[in-house]
């Protein structure tokens, strides 16, 4: 484990006010957004989506990191460039989603694991040797009736400790990701409750395990509630309660924390970033920032629609959602300048 290399690499993701963009969809979830915009699901047409994203140009501008998934990491562009080169280039580190989705968890129908360390060593030290410095893994956790069990936080953040460990040997940045959803009809205190709780957890596996902190980041869920509750809380009630909650569980020594958008839209996102940075910035003992998915890229992918003709269009518009993010997390974001 080099660690001043893993430093190096994290300082550089969380460098300045950019962000990371998460283009890690698994075959499944990139098909069926595909098929909700009209476009073919065939490893051609995620080629060229995924080579409309890499070569946007600018995109380092704003964005620090972009996380793949593995058949990305093999693909090109119609010139023959490998897409982890194009990145290099532009000044984007490649990291690489590891974990192999999730299944249902024994015993408990209602809850998921996360698979995937099956020869997770050999395959890291493979991307490592292709030119990817960081990678992801994510958990999920369900808040409904009677659940999340207290057996399902701690299986899945002991995966996501061993996980960790084993990227750090290979000199790879782990992203720990322990998503609550916000699916449910719960409130915000509630998500609260299960967030502060399962970070906890997840920093006592994490620190058993042996695992270097500030070569380390956490990809968490804002704190708010669920999309099915009847209160919705304001902006700066959402910023607060997500503040406080980190502030409550996140050891000072780790090296970032970057938030999901977990289903926001793009502009809820990039409010609730910016008014975290408006409100708390000099209480802040790590640099926090975005590491966004559907809020970069949905409204690209609909003005795509798989065509060749709106390649441009497609680009300028994740150029766009990307300067809006990083506007959030340098706290200068307004709706007036998102439209």
């Amino acid at each position: 484990m080099n660690t001043e290399e893993l430093q190096q690499t994290t300082t550089a993701l969380m460098a300045g006010d950019k962000g990371l963009l998460a283009m890690d969809e698994s075959l499944p979830t990139c098909n069926k957004r595909f098929q909700e915009a009209g476009i073919p699901q065939t490893e051609e047409y995620r080629r060229k989506y995924r080579q409309l994203i890499v070569t946007t140009p600018n995109l380092g501008e704003y964005i620090s990191g972009a996380i793949l998934f593995d058949e990305t990491v093999y693909q090109s562009t119609d010139d023959q460039v490998l897409f982890m080169d194009v990145l290099h280039r532009a000044g984007i580190i490649p990291g690489i989603k590891v974990d192999e989705g999730t299944v249902e968890m024994p015993g408990h129908p209602k809850e998921k694991i996360t698979r995937g360390l099956d020869g997770l060593t050999e395959r890291l030290n493979n991307y490592y040797g292709l030119g990817a410095r960081f990678a992801k893994w994510r958990a999920v956790i369900t808040i409904g009736e009677g659940i999340p069990s207290d057996e399902n936080i701690a299986a899945n953040t002991k995966l996501l400790a061993r996980y960790a460990l084993l990227c750090q040997q290979a000199d790879i940045v782990p992203i720990v990701e322990p998503e609550v959803l916000m699916d449910g009809d719960h409130t915000i205190e509630r998500c609260y409750e299960v967030t502060e709780k399962t970070i906890k957890v997840l920093f006592t596996q994490l620190q058993a395990e042996g695992v270097y902190l500030p070569g380390l980041i956490l990809k968490p869920n804002m704190v708010i509630a669920g999309k099915d509750c009847p209160v919705q809380k304001s902006t700066d009630e959402v910023a607060t309660a997500t503040v406080n909650c980190l502030l409550a569980s996140v050891p000072p020594e780790v090296g970032g924390v970057a938030f999901l958008s977990g289903g926001q839209s793009p502009q809820e996102a990039a409010r609730h970033l910016h008014a975290m940075h408006v409100k708390f910035d000099d209480k802040l003992p790590w640099p926090l920032t975005f590491s966004f998915a559907r809020a970069l890229q949905q409204p690209a992918l609909e003005l795509w629609k798989g065509k060749d003709e709106n390649v441009k269009a497609a680009q300028d518009m994740l150029y766009f959602r990307a300067s809006m993010a990083s506007a959030a997390r340098a706290g200068q974001y307004s709706v007036d300048i998102d439209n």
